[in-house]
Protein backbone atom coordinates (compact mmCIF):
# COMPACT_ATOMS: atom_id res chain seq x y z
CA UNK A 1 0.00 0.00 0.00
CA UNK A 2 1.31 3.45 -0.95
CA UNK A 3 2.05 6.01 1.74
CA UNK A 4 -0.25 9.03 1.71
CA UNK A 5 1.55 12.24 0.86
CA UNK A 6 0.85 15.79 1.89
CA UNK A 7 0.64 18.43 -0.82
CA UNK A 8 1.59 22.05 -1.15
CA UNK A 9 -0.31 24.24 -3.61
CA UNK A 10 2.09 26.53 -5.48
CA UNK A 11 1.04 29.76 -7.18
CA UNK A 12 3.19 31.33 -9.88
CA UNK A 13 2.89 35.09 -9.46
CA UNK A 14 4.50 38.47 -10.01
CA UNK A 15 4.21 39.66 -6.39
CA UNK A 16 4.43 36.75 -3.92
CA UNK A 17 3.93 38.92 -0.81
CA UNK A 18 0.74 40.48 -2.18
CA UNK A 19 -0.78 37.18 -3.30
CA UNK A 20 0.24 35.38 -0.08
CA UNK A 21 -1.31 38.14 2.02
CA UNK A 22 -4.55 37.91 0.02
CA UNK A 23 -4.87 34.12 0.35
CA UNK A 24 -3.98 34.11 4.05
CA UNK A 25 -6.84 36.57 4.63
CA UNK A 26 -9.25 34.56 2.46
CA UNK A 27 -8.60 31.27 4.23
CA UNK A 28 -7.72 32.40 7.75
CA UNK A 29 -4.22 30.98 7.26
CA UNK A 30 -1.04 32.10 9.01
CA UNK A 31 1.12 34.26 6.79
CA UNK A 32 4.88 33.67 6.48
CA UNK A 33 6.17 36.45 4.24
CA UNK A 34 9.78 35.37 4.77
CA UNK A 35 8.91 32.10 3.04
CA UNK A 36 6.24 33.53 0.70
CA UNK A 37 3.80 31.04 2.16
CA UNK A 38 0.55 30.66 4.06
CA UNK A 39 -0.33 27.70 6.27
CA UNK A 40 -3.44 26.35 7.95
CA UNK A 41 -3.02 27.08 11.68
CA UNK A 42 -4.75 23.78 12.46
CA UNK A 43 -2.36 21.88 10.19
CA UNK A 44 -5.20 20.30 8.20
CA UNK A 45 -5.28 22.21 4.92
CA UNK A 46 -2.42 22.33 2.44
CA UNK A 47 0.38 24.87 2.69
CA UNK A 48 0.22 27.52 -0.02
CA UNK A 49 3.50 28.66 -1.56
CA UNK A 50 3.88 31.71 -3.80
CA UNK A 51 6.81 31.85 -6.22
CA UNK A 52 7.84 34.77 -8.36
CA UNK A 53 7.91 34.10 -12.09
CA UNK A 54 8.86 36.54 -14.85
CA UNK A 55 5.90 35.90 -17.16
CA UNK A 56 2.37 37.13 -16.55
CA UNK A 57 -0.80 35.07 -16.49
CA UNK A 58 -2.10 34.61 -20.05
CA UNK A 59 -4.77 31.87 -20.00
CA UNK A 60 -7.47 30.44 -17.75
CA UNK A 61 -6.29 28.24 -14.88
CA UNK A 62 -6.52 24.49 -15.50
CA UNK A 63 -6.63 23.92 -11.73
CA UNK A 64 -8.30 26.23 -9.25
CA UNK A 65 -9.24 26.40 -5.60
CA UNK A 66 -12.85 26.08 -4.43
CA UNK A 67 -13.35 28.03 -1.20
CA UNK A 68 -16.15 26.14 0.57
CA UNK A 69 -18.47 28.78 2.03
CA UNK A 70 -21.87 27.33 1.13
CA UNK A 71 -21.45 23.69 2.08
CA UNK A 72 -24.83 22.22 3.00
CA UNK A 73 -26.72 25.37 1.99
CA UNK A 74 -29.20 25.50 -0.88
CA UNK A 75 -31.25 28.06 -2.74
CA UNK A 76 -31.44 31.62 -1.42
CA UNK A 77 -29.55 30.77 1.77
CA UNK A 78 -26.59 29.53 -0.30
CA UNK A 79 -26.72 32.60 -2.57
CA UNK A 80 -26.65 34.93 0.46
CA UNK A 81 -23.58 33.11 1.85
CA UNK A 82 -21.78 33.29 -1.52
CA UNK A 83 -22.63 36.98 -2.01
CA UNK A 84 -21.56 37.91 1.53
CA UNK A 85 -18.20 36.16 1.17
CA UNK A 86 -17.78 37.57 -2.34
CA UNK A 87 -18.24 41.10 -0.99
CA UNK A 88 -15.67 40.45 1.78
CA UNK A 89 -13.14 39.18 -0.75
CA UNK A 90 -13.74 42.07 -3.15
CA UNK A 91 -12.73 44.38 -0.28
CA UNK A 92 -9.46 42.39 -0.10
CA UNK A 93 -8.83 42.93 -3.83
CA UNK A 94 -10.64 39.99 -5.45
CA UNK A 95 -12.71 40.47 -8.61
CA UNK A 96 -16.12 38.95 -9.14
CA UNK A 97 -16.32 37.16 -12.52
CA UNK A 98 -19.77 35.57 -12.66
CA UNK A 99 -22.39 33.67 -10.72
CA UNK A 100 -23.04 30.15 -11.97
CA UNK A 101 -26.68 29.57 -10.99
CA UNK A 102 -27.98 26.28 -9.64
CA UNK A 103 -29.17 23.74 -12.18
CA UNK A 104 -30.50 20.17 -12.05
CA UNK A 105 -27.08 18.83 -11.00
CA UNK A 106 -25.15 21.51 -9.11
CA UNK A 107 -25.82 24.25 -6.59
CA UNK A 108 -24.78 27.83 -7.32
CA UNK A 109 -21.16 28.93 -7.14
CA UNK A 110 -19.50 32.30 -7.56
CA UNK A 111 -16.46 32.51 -9.86
CA UNK A 112 -13.87 35.07 -8.72
CA UNK A 113 -10.28 36.10 -9.41
CA UNK A 114 -7.57 36.81 -6.85
CA UNK A 115 -5.36 39.91 -6.85
CA UNK A 116 -3.34 38.64 -9.85
CA UNK A 117 -6.25 37.24 -11.86
CA UNK A 118 -6.11 33.58 -10.77
CA UNK A 119 -9.58 32.08 -10.92
CA UNK A 120 -11.20 30.48 -7.89
CA UNK A 121 -14.74 29.62 -6.89
CA UNK A 122 -16.82 30.32 -3.84
CA UNK A 123 -18.65 27.03 -3.50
Amino acid sequence: MATARTVQVTFDCADPARVATFWAAVLGYELDLAASAASDPAGIGPRLFFQRVPEGKVVKNRVHLDVRVGTGLVGDERLRALEAEGARLEALGATRVRLLPADDEDESCLVMQDVEGNEFCLD
